[in-house]
């Protein structure tokens, strides 16, 4: 391979490594001490205890994650509540060996002021059934390793995470009680909800819940507390006081609902814990809830509100992902592949066409490296969507390099060889192919910071399914991407319309360096919203060694090849460097959140869903903007129609209230309520009316376009 093609490669390796970076960083910042069964924490310490001291080949035991708590501080159950992140572990088995899902013992309350938690303090057992598989050799040794991450919280909340190990013994016979973790796991299967105990019904209103359960034998004046703990966050509200009342063959729980409300239309679960005074003491219980709506049959547990048939889903990913090509990232791309099926307008049809099905193959690879990365997250139980990955500020810069090479490339400034990134004149030979599947991969990656029309409700019903139901959708997004240049590949009556050759190309291709230089810049930006100062002059330090790197390389092109070799070992330093800055700055620059800068435009304030609850209670309108600064929708939408001196009169003439959610970095509150509206990403729009007199449930918004104009917010405006 020649050398500028080796180079070539090397400067698309970031590209390689974006999605695995991006990853990472979904994981907690608290790295484990050491390797040993208990691992130590700031705040928590975990480790995994067995119920027995030994594994029966092809049988089931139970194994616990304890978690020793420090006075004053509280991890959090399934549904954290008001705010929070439930405790996740990845397992990391033997081969044959299958895990459960964790089994939670019922939570405790924590207020917080006007909201509510649900977790746990002092010390508590996570439960999870191990299977193992029936050819284990009795006498060996097994060792179960697991990555637990978990956020606990006091005054201020540090999120923490450790790895965990148990090695057990695998028996001949019967395998005998570990006493020391029987003792725990037992005390821990207490305290989860007994299920299919009592029947259960709800009715709903615009303002309560009524939960009606088939709890019979319990006593009005033994009862000293009963409380309802949702498995879904939304359904009520959870800080309001839960009014109750037991009758002979029924105990009933007034609750106000939640501001969610389309997440009580069919069916609530929960954990019902009630505490009973008894003559030694005070014995609580805990029942699992599955209550229909006004008594009709119970169905299966739906995954999620789907808006949306899959055969629906798919057309709208279809539709955004040619939307996408128009965006200004993607566009260069697109557009110096159209110049190359220009300047080859004499290939055999035959080529052109594989052509374009490695530049489709490479949309359609990266699309399913991303759309895997956000499944696999969101089932270990990551609050994340689309476009997680820009959350990452090494993400990002790692992305401003790479643009920033292939704007220099069209420039002129440096020639890293056609082959190596599809830009190249040999078509016909194979190498060409594999430049047109990383130009495709290229693409999809650009297409990430963006949110095109009928995409928010494409990935948003995707990532509600099973696996090979999400990947379609995401596949079907990325061929939308593919196929104006596919289609330009194989039907040779359209390349027909395209312009003939001449020295125009060349210009067009350096004018087309712009968007890309303009992007490097708004990826700055983004970089300073994320991490600051500190980060931004990391990332500008990054931005020269990579342009140092690319004059070294290119004068050493034209010099002997001891210097050659030598200027490309240098220009491969320079990448490697500007890599390390990158990391380096991520892991020591401060955390921004949109809090940080002062508000512009139209005057707003940062949302939580605690203010947007005080707002309601105050019977004000609010209007909401799901928003990230890497999100190139999301701007556009907010200078066109936001910042408008129209929309800011609309606002105040009806004392609207503006909330921003920024998803600029991680959120697990703002992903929740994405969730609930059936969206994986930004933007989203809400507008809240104002609650009527004596209403104590906040009401259903209504939800704009995901492209916004002036007219569309001043006529949702004025129809409050």
């Amino acid at each position: 391979m020649r050398p500028s093609h080796r180079f070539g490669l090397w400067l698309l390796a970031p590209a390689l490594l974006l999605g695995s970076l991006a990853a990472a960083s979904v994981a907690a910042e608290t790295k484990p001490s050491s390797s040993s069964r208990q691992a130590q924490t700031p705040k928590v310490r975990v480790e995994l205890i067995a119920e027995q001291d030994g594994i029966e080949p092809g049988g089931s035991f139970w194994v616990g994650l304890r978690q020793r708590i420090a006075p004053g501080w509280h991890t959090y159950w399934s549904n954290p509540g008001d705010s929070g992140e439930p405790t996740t572990i990845d397992w990391t088995l033997p081969t044959g060996f299958k895990a459960g899902d964790l089994v939670w013992p019922h939570p405790e309350r924590i207020p917080l002021g006007p909201a509510m938690s649900f977790g746990y303090s002092g010390e508590t057992v996570l439960l999870t059934e191990i299977t193992a598989p029936a050819g284990l050799e009795p006498g060996t040794r097994v060792t179960l390793r697991g990555r637990v991450a978990w956020l606990v919280c006091a005054k201020i909340c540090i999120p923490e995470e450790a790895e965990v190990r148990l090695t057990l013994a695998v028996a001949a016979d019967k395998p005998g009680i570990d006493a020391r973790g029987a003792s725990a796991i037992e005390q821990a299967r207490r305290a989860v909800p007994a299920t299919g105990l009592w029947p259960a019904s709800f009715t709903a209103t615009a303002e309560t819940v009524v939960l009606t359960v088939g709890a019979t034998g319990l006593a009005a004046d033994r009862i000293a507390d009963a409380w309802f703990y949702p498995s879904q966050w939304g359904v009520i509200d959870l800080a309001a006081p839960q009014e109750v009342s037991v009758g002979e063959y029924a105990m009933t729980l007034r609750m106000a609902r939640g501001s969610l409300t389309a997440a009580a239309e069919a069916r609530i679960d929960g954990v019902l814990v009630i505490k009973e005074r008894l003559d030694q003491a005070d014995v609580s219980q805990a029942v699992a809830i599955r209550a229909t709506r006004d008594g009709a049959p119970v169905a299966p547990a739906p995954r999620s509100p789907a808006p949306v048939s899959l055969l629906e889903a798919v057309a709208l990913a279809l539709v955004g992902g040619l939307v996408l090509n128009l965006m200004p990232c993607v566009l260069p791309v697109l557009c110096v592949k159209a110049l190359s099926l220009v300047s080859h307008a004499g290939a055999p049809a035959r080529t052109v066409r594989r052509q374009g099905l490695a530049y489709a193959a490479g949309v359609l690879a990266s699309f399913g490296i991303v759309a895997g990365a956000l499944i696999g997250l969101r089932a270990a139980g990551a609050q994340i969507g689309w476009g997680f990955q820009l959350q990452s500020p090494i993400f990002v810069a790692l992305l401003a390099y790479l643009f920033l090479t292939l704007g220099l490339s069209l420039s002129g400034v440096i020639t890293i060889g056609g082959r190596s990134v599809g830009l190249g004149h040999a078509m016909a030979s194979r190498p060409g192919y594999a430049g047109s599947f990383f130009t495709g991969a290229l693409a999809a990656v650009a297409a990430t910071p963006c949110t095109a029309p009928f995409m928010g409700v494409a990935v948003g019903f995707a990532v509600t399914q099973p696996a090979a139901t999400a990947l379609l959708v995401f596949e079907a997004l990325g061929l939308g991407l593919a196929l104006p240049y596919l289609l330009l590949a194989l039907v040779p009556a359209w390349r027909k319309l395209l312009p003939k050759p001449g020295p125009w190309m060349e210009r067009l291709k350096q004018l087309l360096a712009f968007p890309l230089y303009a992007t490097v810049a708004w990826l700055v930006w983004v970089t300073s919203q994320q991490v600051g100062p500190q980060g931004v002059a990391a990332v500008l330090a990054g931005l020269v060694l990579i342009a140092f790197g690319a004059w070294i390389y290119q004068t050493g092109r034209t010099a002997g090849r001891r210097w050659r070799r030598t200027a490309t070992a240098a220009a491969l330093l320079m990448v490697l460097a500007s890599i390390g800055i990158a990391v380096v700055s991520d892991a020591s620059s401060p955390q921004r959140t949109s809090s940080d800068s002062a508000p512009e435009g139209v005057a707003w304030e940062p949302f939580s869903v605690r203010r947007l609850a005080e707002l309601q209670s105050q019977g004000k309108p609010v209007f909401v903007n799901f928003t990230a600064a890497w999100c190139i929708t999301c701007l556009v939408n907010e200078r066109v129609a936001l910042r408008s001196p129209a929309v800011t009169e609309a606002f105040a003439r009806k004392g609207i209230v503006y909330l921003k959610a920024d998803w600029t970095k991680r959120d697990p509150e703002i992903a929740r309520v994405l969730a609930s509206f059936g969206r994986s990403g930004v933007p989203l729009y809400l507008v809240y009316p104002p609650a009527r007199p004596g209403q104590r449930a906040r009401s259903e918004p209504s939800v704009l376009p995901q492209i916004l104009s002036e007219g569309m917010v001043i006529e949702a405006v004025d129809k409050l």
